[in-house]
């Protein structure tokens, strides 16, 4: 049994072919999805299919790189908490990659998901892009405690002040590619008890995927690299990463 800890299958690019996507996913023994809001708009799409499919779980949030968007206010992100199927916040954050100038709102935004999460007691789902330092920090200052670092794409020393936050490490297909030594090097260094596996579909496909259009059932490779990185057997990580996913997600239900 494995779980795809981030995935978009609302998106355009899989949505049109959901069917197909939830077979894959049979045959590949991923068990488990969640599906991440990324926006106020399309927040009732995600909370749909984990409505209308039992193995799909979502939570509510919006993208840091969003500036336009919509914002949610606390209030409003405690009222979607208390739906059945929400199981998280986020996912949310700093992305310094897409986003310049002044970013007042995207701290704020990040600050009202954080405050949240701590009403609420749900699990935050960041998202850090070059922004690895003001992450921390900003987690620190609000007293962030229970979450993950998604498609971890940091070194050992980022990932070790995650974990000493409380947080959960989730790995995606980049960790499966030739130059993603800092991440390989993370992955080995994540304690059993905080490691998740993820695809962050429709992007980041593993090896022997990469470029092609990522779907949840290819975590499944995602999972056997990490397994020959860590000197572990695969079954002994597809274990330990759906255990971990059920922990820090105890909103959900198996």
């Amino acid at each position: 049994m494995l779980v795809d800890s981030h995935c978009h299958i609302n998106f355009p690019e899989l949505s049109d072919r959901l069917p197909q996507l939830l077979d894959d996913m049979r045959h590949h023994d991923v068990s488990y999805a969640l599906a991440i809001s990324v926006s106020r708009e399309t927040f009732d799409e995600v909370e749909n299919l984990a409505n209308t499919y039992p193995n799909i779980f979502c939570s509510v949030g919006i993208h840091p790189a969003e500036k336009d968007a919509a914002e949610f206010t606390v209030a409003e992100l405690l009222e979607r908490t208390s739906h059945k199927r929400v199981v998280a916040i986020g996912e949310t954050g700093l992305d310094y990659h897409w986003c310049e100038g002044d970013l007042s709102w995207q701290y704020q935004r990040f600050i009202t998901h954080i405050e949240a999460s701590r009403q609420s007691g749900l699990p935050l789902i960041i998202h850090t892009r070059k922004a690895g330092l003001d992450t921390l920090k900003f987690l620190r200052e609000h007293n962030a405690n229970c979450g993950v670092i998604h498609c971890f794409s940091e070194d050992v020393a980022f990932a070790r002040a995650a974990l000493d936050l409380g947080f959960y490490i989730s790995f995606s297909g980049i960790v499966t590619f030739k130059n993603a030594k800092s991440v390989q090097e993370a992955c080995c260094y994540v304690p059993n008890d905080r490691l998740l596996v993820e695809t962050d579909a429709p992007y980041l496909a593993p090896v022997p995927f990469r470029g092609q259009l990522n779907q949840p059932a290819y975590v499944k490779y995602t999972a056997q690299h990490v397994a020959t990185l860590r000197g572990q057997s695969f079954e002994e990580i597809a274990q330990i990463t759906t255990n971990n996913f059920f922990r820090l997600f105890n909103k959900a239900q198996r």
